[in-house]
């Protein structure tokens, strides 16, 4: 498979995209991350993108954990390579172990999760599937999170989902590791 739009370079990014992208490759031991060096030739709207992106991520009113956990079950329910090995790797620095990650991109049940989380990944599956939470679903949610973390978790969810298109349309390929 072969990206439908090649990953740029300095030209392409200009400096402080490509710096950005070289030290987010050194972060996750790869090369510059697809996912950067491609959205970066949008220039403006990369930055927004990026800004959006990091206000759910890494800055968000989540635990990282519970918010690597739900991006690992959108890419799970979406079958997205790129987001499923990216986030790999971040879901362990976050506190997943390896057997809950690969659980929650084998689609199984991960008992180590605390209720919480299981209410968070069951919220986020639910909403890939139908686009929507049902009246009990919300309240399942609403009943471990704050009002923000509940729209927060809808947010980052139709991030993740969002994402997962337009990878997928790109034809991204997982980044070498190093």
């Amino acid at each position: 498979m072969t990206a439908r739009i090649a990953p740029g370079g300095v030209k392409e990014l200009g400096p402080l995209r490509w710096g950005f992208s070289r030290a987010a490759g050194r972060v996750t031991g790869t090369e510059p991350p697809a996912i950067f060096t491609t959205l970066g030739r949008t220039k403006g709207l990369f930055t927004g993108w990026l800004h959006f992106a990091g206000r759910l991520m890494p800055f968000g009113s989540l635990e990282r954990r519970e918010s690597e956990m739900v991006i690992l079950t959108v890419a799970t329910e979406r079958g997205c390579e790129y987001e499923r090995e990216h986030h790999r790797l971040l879901g362990k620095r976050a506190g997943l172990t390896t057997a809950e990650i690969e659980g929650i991109l084998a689609d199984t049940v991960v008992d180590s999760l605390s209720d919480r989380e299981r209410v968070l990944r069951e919220s986020a599956q639910v909403l890939v599937r139908s686009k929507d939470l049902d009246d009990a679903q919300w309240e399942r949610l609403r009943s471990v999170t704050t009002e923000r973390e509940a729209i927060e978790l809808l947010l980052l969810v139709g991030h993740y989902d969002m994402l997962a298109t337009t990878l997928m349309a790109l034809r991204l390929e997982p980044d070498a590791h190093r």
